[in-house]
């Protein structure tokens, strides 16, 4: 309301076409140098609009929403203009991404919906348990970034009572593309039921189209066990980036836009994403998922982070390495106590025969796991 009064009521808007830029955001680089995806009005309008559908995100006015992301990252997930369309209240968290302050924060501010990434999410959950607040008031825990793994969705519904909901997209789509929000279908299933459907990257929302490929391009079945790579398309997604050509490494000649994630697809449109192509552990001839391992791993009751890497094996080629954060009470955690209890919960060769642990998980600038200082910390050398 300040801002309208002191504006001017001459000002000379200068979009003269819904399809000039009006901003532009790099990608996080984690698996490159970071490349610029240009904004148009149109795009930002729909994908608003898309964002603010009562089976996405549904920002209502009534809402108060913090985004715990930069706005460089993606326009802050695109949440100050679904905010401003439906006249909800934003709050900026600033510089305290800290777990004391945000939990401070949401208590304070009343925030009924909050957005972050999984290592945010899941440093707060650790405050929350040491020092409780009301939070009764968040009515949607929005992940995004990465996959939240299921062990955290859990605890935060089963603990704290807080509504989880997994969504998925990229600095190239706006950047939301999918949300993981149970359907009618699924009333019936009890909370464990409930917490595998919130754990999947969700469906795609209106506007959002989903296809998976394999390595020739050929589409594959959505039957909920086929791997293949994720390609998207829609009004909000991009068609090259800024002041590159559109090449085939990124863009298909039919126009869809390549992701670089590998998914599977359930017959009634849930994606799970397996990994990234570039993170995905090759071990004599099978694939190890990097995110379902680091799950694994971070329901072990004495971690707190893990980032699972390849490194290079004279026998299986590569092998997955963990590394490992500990809890302030795990300190005592050993590799071995941690090889046994995967070992119960994955396929035998997945469970790395190295951990290391570390003081923290390297992240880039928007709170993702930056596996390329680790890779050039652990897995650049010599075959052993």
């Amino acid at each position: 309301e300040d801002l309208i009064a002191e504006s001017d009521e001459d000002f000379a808007w200068l979009c003269t076409d819904e399809n000039m830029a009006m901003g532009m955001c790099y990608t996080s680089g984690t698996t490159g140098e970071p490349k610029g995806a240009l904004y148009s009005h149109r795009s930002m309008f729909l994908h608003t609009m898309g964002e603010n559908a009562a089976n996405a995100l549904g920002v209502r006015e009534s809402d108060v929403v913090l985004p715990v992301v930069p706005q460089f990252h993606a326009m802050a997930w695109g949440l100050p203009y679904a905010c401003a369309a439906s006249g909800a209240d934003i709050v900026m968290p600033g510089p305290h991404l800290r777990p004391q302050p945000l939990a401070d924060l949401i208590a304070t501010e009343r925030v009924t919906i909050a957005a972050g990434v999984p290592t945010i999410w899941n440093g707060l959950y650790h405050e929350l348990k040491q020092n409780p607040r009301d939070i009764s008031c968040v009515r949607a825990l929005v992940v995004g970034g990465s996959a939240m793994p299921r062990s955290l969705i859990e605890a935060y519904e089963s603990q704290l009572g807080v509504n989880v909901v997994h969504a998925w997209g990229m600095t190239e789509m706006s950047p939301l593309g999918t949300v993981s929000i149970p359907l009618k279908a699924h009333e019936e299933l009890d909370d464990a039921g409930k917490w595998d459907i919130k754990a999947k990257q969700g469906y795609p929302i209106l506007g959002v189209e989903l296809r998976i490929v394999d390595e020739i391009g050929r589409e594959l079945p959505w039957d909920g066990k086929t791997m293949g790579e994720l390609q998207v398309r829609g009004p909000w997604i991009i068609s090259q980036y800024f002041r590159r050509d559109a090449t085939p490494d990124y863009m298909t000649a039919d126009g869809w836009f390549r992701t670089g994630d590998v998914v599977t697809m359930t017959p009634d449109g849930y994606m799970t994403i397996t990994d990234r192509t570039k993170d995905l552990v090759k071990s004599g001839g099978e694939w190890i998922s990097t995110v379902e391992l680091e799950g694994a791993i971070i329901g072990h009751p004495k971690v707190l982070e893990a980032a699972v890497i390849a490194i290079p094996d004279e026998k299986w080629s590569e092998r997955p390495m963990a590394c490992v954060v500990r809890t302030q009470d795990g300190w005592d955690l050993t590799a071995e106590e941690l090889q046994a209890y995967l070992g119960e919960r994955v396929a035998r060769f997945w469970v790395p025969e190295r951990v290391v642990f570390i003081d923290e998980v390297p992240k880039t600038s928007v709170g993702k796991f930056d596996k390329k200082v680790l890779r050039r910390q652990f897995a650049e050398g010599t075959l052993g």
